[in-house]
């Protein structure tokens, strides 16, 4: 969506890419602090329950595009994790963050994938979101079902993990197509006078 807007408004290569780097760190900031809020406030279940961090990478996936959304994706909770390690309680927990990653990395992927489409009809975000959502967990629970011999984390957990998370996924699926409705309003608005 936001490669759209940037060629509508004839921006340089060159500005795109600070302008893509700008809106990937406030999607990665935004991901480090949702959780904290979150966990600050309702405690460590709050995560599973909320799912704080997928918010913003959904919607960087639907506004970057699949590159710039899967780094995103990527980076998110390797930030977070490297920057709560720092204050003793790491975010994601050590033996979930290679899950997490590429699990956010799914979902920023996805919902990538659809950002063309998402340009031309917003609410092509919908099945952006609901697409990315499945794909996550899916690619969750089978990584936890491969590499369950070595992990602390079982099918058993991560089912139950995704069953707790499910109200939040549905949420989103509203709430992210919403924000990217509102924000591709706001960015075409101006191109159309």
């Amino acid at each position: 969506m936001l490669d759209s807007v940037l060629t509508i408004r004839n921006i340089s290569l060159k500005k795109g890419i600070i302008i893509k780097m700008l809106v990937s760190a406030g999607i990665i900031a935004s991901a480090v602090i949702l959780p904290l809020i979150v966990h600050m406030t309702l405690g460590s279940s709050g995560g599973t329950l909320l799912m704080p961090m997928y918010l913003p990478v959904l919607i960087g996936g639907c506004v970057l595009g699949w590159k710039w959304g899967l780094g995103a994706g990527i980076l998110s909770p390797l930030v977070s994790f490297l920057i709560t390690l720092a204050f003793g309680n790491p975010m994601p927990a050590a033996a979930r963050l290679p899950y997490m990653t590429v699990e956010l990395a799914v979902f920023a992927a996805v919902s990538g994938a659809f950002s063309r489409a998402i340009a031309k009809n917003a609410w092509m975000t919908f099945p952006a979101t609901l697409m990315a959502s499945v794909s996550g967990r899916i690619v969750f629970l089978t990584l936890a079902a491969v590499f369950r011999s070595v992990s602390p984390l079982t099918v058993e957990t991560v089912w139950s993990q995704i069953l707790t998370g499910l109200p939040a996924l549905v949420a989103q699926a509203v709430i992210v197509p919403l924000i990217v409705a509102a924000l591709s309003y706001i960015l075409k608005r101006d191109t159309k006078k």
